[in-house]
């Protein structure tokens, strides 16, 4: 385990993100789920760090948010605390109820670099040489910076979709036009790389850092350990 940055809390060694889209008579619970559902995830035995999460309009990246679309990140203490939950918790037994596509991803982090809220993810795996590969990318955007950024969004968000070997692209935030993230599995890691080098991706991220538009970030990489359900029409096993 590498150690975390001093001043940094930890937010857990193994990751659960759960993607739900909400059936059309299920909306006013899911949109509760917004407001209420921190309370609730603070009785979960192990769990160290979590978001609710609203999503762009059919899971994009865009300003439009999704009326049914949401996400969990979930920061566990161990494998055995997040299976606990995966296997046996109310919570995600209310979501499937509701859900007309639910998707449950485990993952252990391979690299974090940056925090979210003050809280840094504890690396405990190494990437894999062969077999698919997820990461995360999230940021605060300065309030002033705010309109440049989404600016540039259309052309990242596009190069995205249509890039050689990504399996599942999904954008979720805490806030609309200012707390956003990225979520993308990928069938290999030479194919994430590939897409982190490309034109229109690498050009946000260094117009992003050079004219300071986060005030915070973070960007951390994933091997997933289970994959299950439904997102975006695609079912996982």
């Amino acid at each position: 385990m590498r150690p975390l940055t001093a001043g940094t809390r930890s937010a857990g060694s193994v990751v659960v993100v759960v993607l739900v889209d909400f059936k059309p008579e299920a909306t006013w619970w899911g949109w509760s789920r917004l407001v209420m559902q921190r309370w609730p995830l603070r009785r979960i035995s192990g769990l160290k760090f979590s978001k609710v999460l609203g999503s762009g309009f059919e899971g994009g990246f865009g300003l439009r948010p999704s009326r049914t679309r949401q996400g969990l990140f979930l920061g566990f203490e161990s494998e055995a605390s997040a299976r606990d939950f995966v296997n046996a918790s109310p919570l995600l037994t209310g979501y499937r109820a509701h859900a007309r596509e639910l998707c449950v991803v485990m993952l252990r982090v391979c690299s974090c670099r940056g925090s979210w809220s003050g809280a840094s993810l504890e690396v405990t795996a190494e990437l894999p040489a062969d077999g698919p590969v997820v990461s995360l990318t999230r940021a605060s955007i300065r309030p002033s910076r705010a309109r440049q950024f989404w600016r540039m969004q259309p052309a990242s968000e596009l190069s995205l979709h249509s890039a050689p070997g990504v399996l599942m692209a999904t954008g979720v935030g805490e806030a609309p036009l200012l707390r956003q993230a990225t979520f993308t599995l990928w069938e290999s890691v030479a194919a994430m790389n590939a897409y982190a080098r490309s034109g229109a991706h690498q050009e946000a991220i260094q117009a992003a850092y050079g004219g300071g538009y986060f005030s915070e970030s973070m960007f951390a990489r994933f091997v997933p350990m289970q994959i299950k359900g439904t997102w975006q029409g695609r079912h996982y096993v």
